[in-house]
């Protein structure tokens, strides 16, 4: 894999019109500095406004992936990032004239000539890699999609599985195991597709205005008399003749690759994990994937970039015993003594819906409140308890941003509290916050507190991330 980073050498155009929105667009590929990651750009709104290529800004997911940044929004960007990714560019600066790129002949492969066209042109700063060291895995049972990231060091491998239950498509399953020598021949040029269900209704919801038989291949799974079939044209605006086709396909179009379709779902999963902000380093397993799925597990991915981009930054020479000892706790955290009550975070877990985090206290008889907390029989006050929960929680938020240095966390409630055994000199007390819920910049944690594994405290937390005031 790449060692350093590169971006196009000089700039070039593909036009054309957009898949859904029917506008005429023309894309241009320009050179962008290290570290300036892949974003598009709204040449044609005032100000130029910038969207850049993370998940973080995915707006919608209804039939492709939009990105929208305020009220610049561009949508269907999956084969697009698909071609830079494939093509291992890190930095790339994409203008539109449009809310949407051409949709070519609805693969990746025009935006891969348009590439190659500018050329490729070596940096000096080193590819920072999102490398998968645990499984990560995102499950929905009742569409049956499941995908699973698992270390592969030092490669990036992907294999998908799609199951319709379809004549004309059925089964078919793809990988792709090297990106510099598969990509370009084996993927860039699978097509999208729909099933000819979809397109009366895709058409209807205002989707699909710039689609035909040119751009994406029609999968025949209902009989149409003639008439339906030449209403059908019509609302698709197609003036040449419309069969149903024998091979399964609208009007007998032949298939690039046998299982063209699951190539093509690899090609969007790719492009949608782009979304995760770095090249990967991984083994992707991906069973019915779609968009929807595709970017809550990029959101999975990105979340674990950001933990390891934190403990690089904070802690480069953290153990497997702990993620953060107290100088980097005092890095990220705004607190001091006598008031930073946390002397290391033992682990995080950044995983959707069981977000965690471990972090300890030594109790020792040199702490400053027991000069004054019941004298002659030392008892930890159990608001600092709390407060060295809710310290450890602050944490576990702070974690979920890239510059936590610049934010703080402020504690709006708390609730449940309860004691349930004194803390004393020589304890170790251990602090476990779990995130019970989530809504823009507020956040609920529950939290326990356990001296040798008896509870002693717990409670419930709502706290804000807000940005921190310059000093």
């Amino acid at each position: 894999m790449r060692a350093i980073q590169r971006t196009v050498a000089t700039v070039s155009k593909f036009e054309g019109t957009g898949l859904h929105t029917g506008n005429a667009s023309s894309i241009e590929f320009h050179p962008a500095p290290e570290d300036y990651g892949i974003r598009f750009v709204r040449r044609d709104l005032p100000g130029a406004p910038e969207v850049p290529a993370l998940v973080d800004h995915v707006s919608d997911i209804s039939r492709g992936t939009t990105l929208s940044v305020g009220n610049a929004s561009v949508h269907t960007v999956e084969h697009v990032l698909a071609a830079v990714v494939g093509l291992e560019v890190d930095n790339v600066r994409i203008e539109l004239t449009a809310n949407e790129p051409p949709i070519g002949d609805g693969s990746s492969e025009p935006y891969v000539k348009a590439l190659q066209a500018a050329g490729f042109a070596d940096q000096k700063a080193p590819r920072k890699y999102l490398v998968v060291d645990e499984t990560v895995s995102y499950r929905n049972e009742e569409k049956g999609v499941e995908i699973v990231a698992l270390p592969l060091p030092n490669d990036y491998r992907v294999t998908v599985l799609i199951d319709y239950n379809n004549p004309a498509l059925g089964s078919q399953h793809s990988g792709l195991f090297s990106l510099e020598k598969e990509f370009v021949p084996e993927f860039s040029k699978a097509r999208t597709f729909c099933f000819l269900h979809e397109v009366e209704v895709l058409r209807d919801r205002g989707l699909i205005q710039g689609g035909n038989l040119d751009n994406a291949i029609v999968i025949v799974d209902r009989e149409l008399n003639d008439g339906e079939i030449q209403g059908l044209a019509k609302k698709l605006g197609i003036g040449a003749s419309v069969i149903l086709g024998t091979n399964g396909m609208l009007n007998n179009k032949q298939l690039r690759y046998k299982n063209e379709p699951a190539r093509h779902k690899l090609l969007d999963l790719l492009g949608d994990l782009a979304l995760a902000g770095a090249p990967m380093q991984a083994q992707i397993l991906a069973a019915r994937p779609g968009h929807a799925s595709n970017v809550e597990f990029a959101k999975k991915l990105r979340a674990l970039q950001a933990k390891k981009s934190l403990v690089q930054k904070y802690n480069p020479s953290a153990t497997r015993d702990f993620v953060f000892d107290i100088t980097a706790i005092e890095r990220i955290m705004p607190h001091r003594y006598p008031m930073l009550l946390v002397d290391r975070i033992l682990s995080i877990d950044i995983n959707e819906g069981s977000e965690k985090i471990v972090g300890l206290k030594n109790v020792t008889y040199n702490e400053p409140f027991f000069t004054g907390h019941f004298p002659g029989k030392p008892v930890m006050p159990g608001v600092l308890l709390l407060e060295a929960m809710a310290q450890v929680g602050g944490m576990l938020l702070l974690n979920s941003v890239e510059e936590p240095e610049k934010k703080l966390i402020l504690f709006m409630a708390i609730d449940k509290a309860k004691f349930r055994k004194p803390v004393i000199p020589g304890d170790q007390v251990i602090f476990m916050l779990k995130m019970v819920r989530k809504r823009g910049k507020t956040f609920v944690m529950s939290g326990e507190a356990t001296v040798e594994g008896q509870l002693v405290a717990e409670a419930e937390f709502m706290a804000a991330l807000v940005d921190r005031e310059p000093v």
